[in-house]
């Protein structure tokens, strides 16, 4: 099979050339070591790479500052830099004598699975020297060259160890030892005072209502704790890039607008996995199906759209409604439906949601190739046709 590979590393790539250090932020496995190593072998003067959770790199860093100046004029990859939170201030300091030598981009690349605490321990000490990028499971248009489809990915997720495994069960097989490793170990690890067993009921419960309104109060009922304690769960699993909290617009329309996020679990084969779903067929009996693969498209489309354009959803408390709207600038630019059907229709509460919002840009994902108008100024097509026009248009 031809080798994978990710539109992020150009992005990566160009964010070296001009800037000190860059961190790349994901879930675990997602393939942010192997996009780093790629980087890394073909790196003007060489790279060093260094695992934190291996002892032996742990110890290469025990004079962390005496090793990392050794390493002038190659690029440095630190992974799991989170468990180094000391390392920070010591990269500050080499990278502003190295600043003021001229020498000012492409010192160090580092890798990590936890946004929110990595980004507040970096911020401190890496202010202005530092640029973030995400990166996400693989999209459609980057695993159709090599000859997997939209199915596969919709079924199995695009974590990679999930997407090419060898038959689905195997695939499942991964994703459930990825869901009780991050119980067992990351939940632990970065929230300590969270029971690891009722953030995985939450998770669970969050599959079933996969793309639903953030009720705090309902899902507490559920569980049998306190709403605070819910919305810390929620923000644990947001943090590991695991939940997606999608907002709702905000503006001044003149009407009562939805005020609660959506969540979805960000990966499709992650919500299959939980709800124990490994065929194709048995997805497709199960009532997860159309919020399964909303949830897949709108993931799609958001790492497509790029850093400039925001997402979120419209819907007003007389139904009027658009699952994903992306906004440049704080401006709607895009209105976009989603629907699992190969015939699909809108009603009239899209048009009038697309009209309060002043978008023309209006369109329906469907699982199709065709592309054909629709009512209401929209037009239907499939995904990668969508995600190739996002990628066009992002810059």
């Amino acid at each position: 099979m031809k080798a994978l590979s990710r539109h992020l590393e150009a992005t990566v790539r160009d964010r070296l050339g001009a800037s000190p250090a860059v961190v790349l932020l994901g879930p675990r496995q997602v393939g942010k070591t192997t996009l780093a190593r790629r980087i890394a072998a073909d790196w003007p003067g060489g790279a060093t790479y260094l695992d934190l959770e291996r002892p032996a790199d742990k110890l290469r860093l025990a004079d962390a500052d005496a090793y990392l100046r050794e390493q002038r004029g190659k690029l440095v990859v630190i992974d799991e830099i989170q468990h180094a939170p000391d390392l920070f201030n010591t990269l500050r300091g080499i990278i502003d004598e190295r600043r003021a030598a001229g020498d000012r981009h492409g010192h160090f690349l580092l890798l990590g699975s936890a946004a929110l605490e990595l980004m507040h321990q970096a911020s401190e000490s890496l202010a202005g020297r530092v640029a973030y990028l995400d990166l996400a499971p693989f999209t459609l248009d980057e695993i159709t060259p090599v000859g997997i489809d939209e199915n596969s990915l919709w079924l199995r997720g695009g974590f990679p160890e999930s997407l090419l495994a060898a038959d689905d069960k195997s695939s499942l097989d991964w994703r459930r030892d990825f869901i009780r490793a991050y119980l067992q170990r990351d939940v632990p690890m970065f929230a300590p005072r969270l029971p690891a067993a009722t953030v995985g009921r939450l998770w669970v419960m969050l599959a079933h209502l996969q793309g639903s309104p953030f009720n705090q109060a309902r899902l507490a009922s559920s569980l049998g704790v306190s709403a605070p304690a819910v919305g810390r769960y929620v923000d644990l699993l947001v943090d590991l890039k695991l939940v997606r909290r999608l907002p709702p617009w905000h503006g001044n329309l003149g009407k009562r607008l939805t005020k609660a996020p959506k969540l979805y679990i960000r990966d499709s084969g992650l919500t299959h996995a939980l709800l124990e779903l490994e065929t194709r067929d048995q997805l497709l009996g199960h009532p997860v199906t159309g919020p399964s693969y909303e949830g897949m498209v709108i993931e799609n489309l958001i790492e497509a759209a790029g850093e400039r354009r925001t997402a979120c959803y419209f819907r007003t408390a007389d139904g009027a409604e658009v699952d994903l709207v992306l906004e440049r600038g704080g401006k709607p630019e895009l209105a976009i439906e989603i629907k699992r059907s190969s015939a699909p229709s809108l009603d009239r509460g899209f048009a009038i949601a697309c009209d309060d919002l002043g978008i023309a840009e209006r369109y329906v994902v469907y699982p199709g190739d065709e592309c054909f108008p629709l009512r209401h100024g929209a037009r239907a097509l499939g995904l990668e046709a969508l995600i190739t026009r996002l990628r066009q248009s992002a810059t």
